[in-house]
């Protein structure tokens, strides 16, 4: 079962992909979003699939995908998770989560433009398994309970400026992640018991069909679990909250790759949970208010 919303930016329905078929939501959910997370849509709408009682969505396969998760509270980063990652930065792996946060306005549909921000030099991708908050959590005792406040994953582009994040930083790294479009997220929320283990997944990305990262989940510092318990002894964490684990190895900063201009493509993808494909276009400020 894969959660969606498809249309237009800002006009999205909700709906669900099961076995290669779409189903409109618009009769069981006003949206996907925290309150229909915290009020147990994702069990709503595996009993209406068990009854056979969603029409089918008319023209899915020509709509725009949206972000799965409409207007997340707080969008919360891990910082070099990956012990690869890490390396590559000249940094040993961390003892502790490092967290930072990025606007929730930087999330868009997981096919929507990448925007270069005026004056950027050094804007770099980064590919994040990507959890959902489906219940509030806040002083989690240990691991079983803090997987029982995640409703599912996604996939996450952590998309980066590498000069507004170290250079112009003043100490923290969120100049560089804030920006417009900087966070595609999507195509689907995979709900938990739909996915299997998230520390066994193979997550990838290319820049223009080249490969740059390939790695698995299972090379986390911290694991999903344990990112959730933690940041709940600091924060509390509401149903529809996004948080990002991090990226392994293989991005611009690596000094490896040069960094996206506009015409680039990139693609991204996590297995079981789906692929995503941005094109990076340079800032017109002519551009109204509604663009992603």
């Amino acid at each position: 079962m894969e959660l969606m919303r498809l249309g237009p930016v800002g006009r999205e329905k909700p709906a669900v992909r099961h076995d290669g078929t779409v189903y409109d939501l618009s009769g069981v959910a006003a949206d996907i979003d925290g309150s229909f997370l915290e009020a147990g849509g994702i069990d709503t709408v595996r009993s209406a699939l068990s009854e056979n009682t969603l029409p089918e969505l008319d023209g899915a396969a020509g709509l725009r995908v949206g972000p799965p998760v409409a207007r997340p509270g707080a969008v919360v980063c891990v910082g070099q998770n990956y012990a690869a990652h890490a390396a590559e930065t000249g940094d040993p792996p961390p003892s502790t989560p490092i967290i930072f946060f990025k606007h929730p306005n930087t999330v868009v549909g997981p096919d929507d433009d990448v925007v270069i921000p005026p004056g950027a030099q050094k804007v770099d991708w980064e590919v994040e398994l990507a959890v959902v908050i489906g219940r509030r959590a806040s002083y989690l005792a240990g691991h079983e309970e803090a997987l029982g406040c995640i409703a599912g994953f996604t996939v996450s582009n952590d998309v980066s400026e590498r000069d507004f994040q170290i250079g112009q930083s003043g100490g923290q790294w969120s100049k560089g992640k804030c920006c417009p479009t900087f966070n595609p997220l999507g195509p689907a929320l995979v709900p938990v018991e739909d996915l299997g283990d998230p520390q066994s997944l193979r997550l990838w990305s290319t820049v223009n069909g080249e490969a740059r990262q390939d790695s698995t989940t299972a090379d986390m510092v911290f694991g999903v679990a344990e990112i959730a318990r933690h940041l709940s002894q600091y924060m509390t964490l509401d149903p529809g909250d996004v948080i990002n684990t991090g990226t392994p190895q293989g991005v611009a900063l690596s000094g490896r790759f040069p960094y996206l201009r506009a015409g680039n493509t990139m693609t991204v993808g996590i297995e079981g949970l789906g692929e995503q494909r941005q094109t990076v276009v340079d800032h017109d400020p002519s551009w109204s208010s509604d663009r992603p």
